[in-house]
């Protein structure tokens, strides 16, 4: 459906979640120039572009959602191989509370409020995200095979948090630097037990991701149950 046929429910609900985002990441921002405005320091400013790449996935997933008709298979898959390519740096904020630590200047208790806001900037934004994607894979493939997508994206998305931080990778590094990710990722895969570490990180974060997501859905259905 285009946004000019969705039912009126859909088009405040779409809204409102941007309002409700959009506040939460000001107030993300506005931490974030208050520190440097009183330190004269840009020791957290980085965390406004991991903002930036978080957003990507989300405007992706509204952009199919709010497409028109049955999407296709030619524009709905490469679209969806590009969001699931940005999709980590959502929940890879959350691997940013590493930064945490005494200061001098600037209340512990300051810094905490400003990682963590924009920790949960990047996980409601894939959330939001998978939400979006999962509709569209239940829409064209059923109910099981969409939970089985969002296992899979999630699990996916938790090895690419390692990759980025551990390995330092990102994004453009699929195109920048394609031969080093792509022999990185293949040691892993054929000589797992060398590499515990990858594959802890990437169980441990992507079934934490899961649960996650599955009670964000469940708290979202009790609501509408009530209503």
């Amino acid at each position: 459906m285009s946004a000019a046929t969705l039912a009126l429910p859909q088009l405040r609900q779409r809204l409102n979640l941007v309002l409700v985002l959009g506040a939460s990441l000001v107030l993300s921002v506005v931490l974030i120039t208050l520190r440097v405005f009183f330190t004269h320091q840009f020791t957290f400013v980085f965390l406004l572009w991991n903002l930036f790449l978080a957003l990507i996935p989300f405007g992706l997933s509204t952009m199919l959602s709010l497409s028109a008709g049955r999407l296709q298979a030619r524009v709905l898959l490469p679209v969806g191989l590009v969001w699931l390519l940005f999709f980590p740096n959502a929940p890879y904020i959350l691997t940013d509370l590493f930064h945490l630590e005494p200061r001098i200047g600037v209340p512990y208790w300051y810094d905490l409020a400003l990682i963590l806001s924009c920790a949960w900037n990047g996980l409601m934004l894939a959330y939001a995200s998978l939400t979006d994607m999962q509709a569209l894979v239940a829409r064209r493939l059923g109910w099981l095979a969409s939970w089985g997508f969002v296992t899979v994206s999630l699990l996916l998305s938790s090895f690419g948090v390692y990759l980025g931080r551990y390995l330092r990778f990102n994004s453009w590094d699929i195109i920048t630097n394609p031969l080093t990710l792509f022999f990185d990722i293949i040691t892993r895969l054929l000589h797992p037990f060398a590499h515990p570490a990858t594959w802890g990180v990437t169980l441990l974060y992507g079934v934490f991701l899961l649960l996650g997501y599955v009670t964000v859905r469940l708290l979202g259905r009790m609501q509408e149950a009530e209503e």
